[in-house]
């Protein structure tokens, strides 16, 4: 597994919870299309799973 991995917000924040808005915040995330590379441990690991479905992530 690698050490890091590029997550690329891809869906709006708009209309969605307040939790999933601060988790992506968290992230690193601003605007759509925006990326970061973040190291790959489970913190940011369960971080992705909870909005993944408005992120892309792909191991560095």
């Amino acid at each position: 597994m690698a050490n890091k991995i590029e997550i690329t917000l891809k869906r709006s924040l708009i209309g969605r919870p307040e939790d999933q808005r601060v988790t992506v915040k968290t992230l690193g995330l601003g605007k759509l299309n925006s990326s970061v590379v973040q190291p790959d441990n489970p913190a940011i690991r369960g971080m992705v799973k909870k909005v993944a479905h408005l992120i892309e992530v792909k191991e560095v």
